[in-house]
């Protein structure tokens, strides 16, 4: 089935960088990172029903319904809010799954604000906020829907800009485990904590260029379809903006997606066209600001 309009972005994310600076008692990881948009992502409609039921009316392949963070989402704000509204939900897919782009929890935030609006539940953007974080660690970014420095468990917010970049992102055929990632031995777990006046000293982008993914290393050495195409990237991004401060390119968040960052939509192009035959991959412009940013309060 096919909803009418209109249509609501749920654009990928992308990691500049992920550190593992601690682990809580509880077994979740004490990250620091920096969130940004691309123009690029998945798109939802929505159909109000009077009659409360929420329901995903197409197929998302490896997906059931019961298991759909859209579904999980509307019916945490239906419970929340005490509405007796429900949705008929669709989703057309381009993020690619279990890639590190954020594709489920983006999806999930679109749900929970366009819902909000819909049904005029009048949550604010905390309250939903606070909801995502029910549903994952990176939802409550979407929400906040701004590029952001994050810590915690990736709750914790501080808006931050940038100056502007196309990305060039390349999608392994490879599926990354991320609780595999996440509990291996051999991930490091103690780097140093960065503070706020380091980052904001000079730009978003130049010192996210100094930094790293922690998880990266575990990643390449499990996977060797995603070393194959960091490697590729690497030797293709003449004019990356993170090669001023080390390698070209890098992993985001567990994988198995990797990106570099260019000054204009024609070098990231270029790029593209220097891979290896059959990789498959993105061009897209980063944004400072989520597409439905205003439809949150």
């Amino acid at each position: 089935m096919t909803l009418p309009g209109p249509d609501y972005a749920a654009p990928a994310k992308l990691n500049l960088f992920l550190h593992v600076v601690g682990r809580r008692p509880d077994g979740y990881h004490l990250l620091q990172t920096a969130f940004v948009f691309l123009e690029y992502g998945d798109t939802l409609r929505f159909r109000v029903r009077e009659d409360g039921q929420i329901k995903r009316v197409n197929e998302v392949e490896g997906v059931t319904e019961e298991q759909d963070l859209i579904v999980r989402a509307a019916r945490k704000l239906q419970a929340r809010a005490e509405s007796r509204l429900g949705a008929d939900i669709e989703v057309v897919k381009r993020i690619p799954m279990g890639g590190g782009l954020g594709g489920g929890s983006s999806d999930a935030a679109t749900t929970l604000i366009v819902l909000n609006h819909l049904w005029k539940t009048g949550l604010e953007r905390s309250e939903l906020e606070r909801l995502g974080l029910e549903l994952g660690a990176d939802v409550p970014a979407f929400i906040f829907g701004r590029t952001a420095w994050a810590e915690g468990v990736g709750e914790e917010l501080q808006a931050v800009d940038h100056d502007g970049f196309y990305a060039l992102v390349l999608t392994p055929q490879a599926h990354v485990p991320t609780q595999e990632v996440f509990t291996a031995p051999d991930l490091t777990r103690d780097t140093n904590a960065l503070k706020m006046a380091d980052f904001s000293a000079g730009g978003l982008l130049e010192f996210c260029a100094r930094q790293r993914n922690d998880l990266e290393p575990v990643v390449l050495k499990r996977s060797p379809e995603v070393a194959r195409h960091l490697a590729a990237l690497e030797q293709a991004s003449q004019g990356s903006l993170f090669g001023r401060g080390g390698r070209k390119a890098r992993m985001t968040g567990s994988g198995a997606c990797v990106f570099a960052l260019f000054g204009s939509e024609s070098e990231a192009e270029a790029a593209l066209g220097r891979l290896p035959a059959g990789m498959q991959g993105f061009v897209a412009r980063g944004l400072n600001k989520h597409p439905l940013f205003d439809l949150a309060r």
